[in-house]
């Protein structure tokens, strides 16, 4: 039977690596498919690895009816025998469903890839109803990791190098630019005190309150 099966992890740890490796597989074999994406650090209709490796994509923006879609392509003759779905966190719940609608109703399996929660440790909408939603829902094995060297669990959002925790919550950046919006993946004890790798090697190590968990 068809599954919706969602792999999960931080920035950084390969997760448009995997779905471009998906596709790759899946293409090798003569199957056909589809691939969509959401605000890709490329641009907009295409999927990027930080390893270097690219593939155009449908771009999925709100109110974008990807079961449609499916649906329409299919009624004119084209095969579809898998869709994978990376940046799948920005994708609107309404949306996710649809895609429990494409494996439940035309038995064709669908890959996703996203991240779990923001850079305020909130999950993302997306994520929230993949997680509901999913056959399986499988951490990623490559592990990020934090400047500490230790495992990466959360990300975090700097402006100007300097760690955020208010905002919007979908603003596209990229790990370790020095552009004025930026991310970077950390550890829990550091995310939750704020510090950074920039504000590591400057020796501010914050003595403000943790700033989670407090009304």
């Amino acid at each position: 039977m068809a599954e919706l099966i969602y792999y999960c992890g931080t920035m950084d740890s390969g997760k448009s690596t995997l779905a471009l490796q998906t596709a790759h597989n899946h293409q090798s074999r003569g199957r056909g498919g589809l691939i969509f994406t959401s605000h890709d650090r490329a641009g907009s209709g295409v999927i990027s690895s930080r390893l270097g490796l690219q593939s155009p994509a449908i771009e999925v923006i709100p109110g974008f009816d990807i079961h449609k879609l499916v649906v329409d392509k299919l009624s004119m003759g084209e095969r579809i025998d898998y869709i994978i779905c990376d940046e799948a966190q920005f994708y609107e719940p309404d949306q996710i469903d649809g895609l429990a609608r494409i494996v439940d109703g035309l038995g064709i399996d669908v890959y996703a890839f996203g991240i779990l929660a923001d850079f305020r440790t909130k999950l993302f909408p997306g994520s929230a109803r993949l997680v509901e939603l999913a056959d399986r829902v499988n951490t990623l094995q490559v592990e990020a990791l934090c400047w500490c060297g230790s495992r990466a669990t959360h990300n975090a959002r700097t402006v100007n190098g300097k760690m955020v925790t208010e905002g919007e919550q979908v603003v596209v950046g990229d790990v370790g630019k020095s552009d004025e919006v930026a991310y970077e993946v950390l550890c829990r004890r550091h995310h939750m005190r704020r510090v950074t790798a920039r504000a590591s090697r400057a020796g501010h190590i914050s003595s403000d309150p943790l700033p989670f968990g407090e009304k």
